[in-house]
C-alpha cells in the first residue's frame, strides 16, 4: 500500500478534469444558443464530457484517494484521458476508455465494500455499476436511451450514498431505509427501461426522482444544520437547494416522457441544479482530503450558489417562453461554475495568508 500521488500527478489528475470540464461546458453553451468557438466533438459529446470524462474522474481521483492503493487510480486517468481522445475526434476509443474507467471503478468499489460492508458502501457500488452498465452500452451502440439515465444514476446514487453516511447515526423512521432502497430501486428500473420503452422507463425514472427528492429533504439532516453557521450552513443551502432541483427535474423528466417540451429542465435540473449544488457543497470538505488543499470559508462561497440558482431559474424557466433566456441563464451556469472554481482558488490563497503571520510570529519567538 502507498500513499496518494505527490504534487505533479494530482496536477496531472486536475489538468485532465479540468480540460474535461471546460470543454463540456462549452459544448453545452453551443447547444443552449451561445456563440461560442468550440470543437464539434466537444458539442455532440457534451454528456460524455460533463459525466464521464469530468465527473467520472474526479469522484474516481476521491475513492482512489480513500482507498489508498495506486491500481485505484488506473480508472480515473482512463476517464480523464478518454475526454482528450473525444476532443481529438476518436470517440470509439474514448467511449471503450471510458468503459474501462468504469469497470475498474466497480472493482475500486468492491474492494472499499470488502473493508465496510454498509449501506452507505453497497450505494457507492451500486451507482459505480450504472455507470459501467451505461458505459458498455455507450461503447456498444446499445439502448441508447438508457445510457445517459444510468449516467445519472451513478451521480445521483453517489450523492445519495455520501447523505445516508452523513445521516447514518441520526433517528429516522423505521421505514424510511426500505423506502430509500425501494425508490432507488425504481431509479435503476427507469433507466433501464428507458434504452427499452422509453415512454414508460423516462416516466418511472422522472417520478422516482421526484421521491428522491422528497425523501432527502424529509430525512437529511441538512434541515438541522441549515439554522447552523459557517460551513454547516452553508452545506445545508447548498443541499436543500439541490433537492429543490432535482424534484422539478424528476417532474420535467416525467413530463418529457409523456410528450411536453420540458428535455432541457429535465438535463439541466438534474445536472446543474442538483449535482452541481451538491458538487458546491461538498468541494469546501472533499478538496482539502484529496488535494491536500487548506480552504478558509467565508461568505465569497454563497456567491457562485446564489449565481447558479439565479441563472438556472431563467434558463429553464424562462426559457419556457424565450428561447434567448435559456442562452442567458446557460451563460450565467457557466459564470457560476467558473467563479466556483475562483472562489476556491481564494480560499486556498487566504488560508496561507492567514497562515504566513502566525509562522512568522513563531519563526521570531524562536
Amino acid at each position: 500500500m502507498r500513499p496518494a500521488p505527490g504534487l505533479l500527478p494530482r496536477l496531472a489528475f486536475a489538468g485532465l478534469a479540468v480540460v474535461a470540464l471546460v470543454a463540456g461546458i462549452a459544448g453545452g453553451l453551443v447547444r443552449a444558443g451561445v456563440a461560442v468557438p468550440v470543437a464539434s466533438a466537444a458539442v455532440a459529446a457534451h454528456a460524455f464530457l460533463m459525466i464521464c470524462a469530468f465527473m467520472g474522474t474526479v469522484i474516481g481521483i476521491e475513492r482512489a484517494v480513500a482507498l489508498k492503493h495506486p491500481a485505484a487510480f488506473a480508472g480515473p486517468l482512463a476517464s480523464g484521458v478518454a475526454g482528450l481522445v473525444m476532443l481529438s475526434g476518436a470517440p470509439s476509443l474514448a467511449a471503450w476508455l471510458a468503459a474501462g474507467a468504469s469497470l475498474a471503478f466497480v472493482g475500486v468499489n468492491l474492494a472499499v465494500v470488502r473493508r465496510q460492508r454498509a449501506a452507505h458502501t453497497l450505494l457507492l457500488l451500486a451507482g459505480a455499476v450504472a455507470w459501467a452498465a451505461g458505459s458498455l452500452l455507450h461503447a456498444l451502440g446499445l439502448m441508447a436511451g438508457a445510457v445517459v439515465p444510468l449516467w445519472f444514476c451513478f451521480l445521483v446514487f453517489t450523492i445519495a450514498a455520501e447523505r445516508l453516511e452523513m445521516t447514518r447515526l441520526m433517528r429516522r423512521h423505521a421505514g424510511a431505509g426500505p423506502a430509500l432502497l425501494a425508490i432507488l430501486a425504481a431509479v435503476a428500473c427507469g433507466a433501464v427501461l428507458s434504452g427499452l420503452l422509453a415512454d414508460v422507463g423516462g416516466l418511472l425514472y422522472g417520478l422516482s426522482l421526484a421521491a428522491l427528492a422528497a425523501w432527502l429533504a424529509v430525512f437529511d439532516i441538512a434541515r438541522r444544520t441549515v439554522r447552523a453557521a459557517g460551513l454547516s450552513r452553508y452545506m445545508a443551502l447548498c443541499l436543500l437547494t439541490g433537492y429543490f432541483w432535482l424534484a422539478v427535474a424528476g417532474l420535467a423528466w416525467a413530463g418529457t416522457a409523456l410528450g411536453l417540451p420540458w428535455r432541457d429542465a429535465a438535463l439541466h435540473g438534474l445536472a446543474l441544479g442538483f449535482v452541481f449544488s451538491m458538487v458546491f457543497g461538498h468541494a469546501p470538505v472533499i478538496l482539502p482530503a484529496v488535494a491536500r488543499v487548506k480552504l478558509a470559508f467565508g461568505w465569497p462561497f454563497y456567491l457562485p450558489l446564489a449565481l447558479l440558482h439565479a441563472s438556472l431559474a431563467v434558463r429553464l424557466f424562462g426559457g419556457l417562453f424565450d428561447a434567448r433566456l435559456t442562452a442567458t441563464g446557460a451563460t450565467g451556469n457557466a459564470l457560476a461554475i467558473a467563479s466556483f472554481l475562483l472562489t476556491l482558488a481564494g480560499a486556498a490563497i487566504a488560508w496561507r495568508a492567514q497562515r504566513k503571520p502566525t509562522h512568522d510570529a513563531l519563526a521570531e519567538n524562536r
